[in-house]
């Protein structure tokens, strides 16, 4: 009997004790992992900061060159001939009853299988020659920095795992774009306006844009845009067009 009374039984069960122990160990990994995350978070939001201000810059740069270069000519009494535009924005603007298969098919291939729908194409004699075989079924025009950005940041949509996601955090581009060097909006916009060596890549990941119809409807979509219709190429008219339908 004194020997059971020397025995005390403890205040705690052991097996609350080892559970609560778990339970500690769990939450200090958790605790540890979260301050990782929050220290990369902060190192990424920086870092995109960086790139943001880099392309700021760069983008003025470009805009004040093709000015100075203009003023230089004029001040020679010659002609500044900006380059050949590398970038379009296309968006289908008629239904294809009745329509040739070859039309049809280069509107699948530049990804345009509903009206209103939007992308942006790499120019080069390929893409050119595809466009004017769909000229009376688009309109198409070089797009401004102003009008890439507002696109992507209003309706851009990726296609992750082929699905249409928003894209609402940094973090999907990076998941999916980031072994290109690609982490953040800034860089999808820089890598689209500029036509980088990643544009077909940043192109094929951006869901075709779904637009609005125009503000103050279109004036005759069966005629070109220089005969006073909608089809066509309208140059950076298109950038108007944009605005309407965004």
């Amino acid at each position: 009997f004194s020997s059971f009374r020397a025995k005390k039984v403890p205040s705690v069960p052991e097996s609350l004790l080892k559970k609560r122990q778990a339970y500690a160990a769990v939450k200090a990994k958790r605790q540890k992992r979260m301050l990782a995350i929050k220290k990369f978070r902060k190192a990424q939001r920086r870092l995109i900061y960086a790139r943001a201000q880099a392309y700021h810059k760069e983008y003025r740069h470009m805009y004040r060159q093709e000015i100075r270069m203009a003023r230089m000519a004029r001040k020679a009494g010659n002609y500044y001939v900006p380059a050949e535009p590398k970038l379009a924005f296309v968006i289908r603007i008629r239904g294809t009853n009745g329509v040739s298969p070859k039309v049809r098919k280069v509107l699948q291939l530049l990804r345009l299988r509903q009206i209103f729908n939007g992308t942006f194409v790499k120019l080069n004699k390929a893409s050119i020659n595809m466009l004017r075989i769909v000229e009376p079924y688009i309109a198409w025009g070089y797009p401004n920095l102003k009008s890439v950005h507002e696109l992507i940041y209003k309706r851009g949509y990726g296609k992750i795992n082929k699905q249409r996601i928003a894209l609402t955090d940094n973090f999907l581009i990076q998941k999916r774009l980031g072994k290109f060097g690609i982490i953040c909006m800034e860089d999808v916009i820089h890598e689209i306006y500029t036509v980088g060596k990643n544009f077909k890549v940043v192109n094929n990941f951006l869901w075709p844009f779904k637009l609005s119809s125009p503000r103050g409807g279109m004036k005759k979509k069966t005629i070109h845009f220089v005969e006073g219709g909608d089809a066509g190429n309208r140059e950076d008219q298109i950038n108007r067009l944009i605005r309407r339908m965004n």
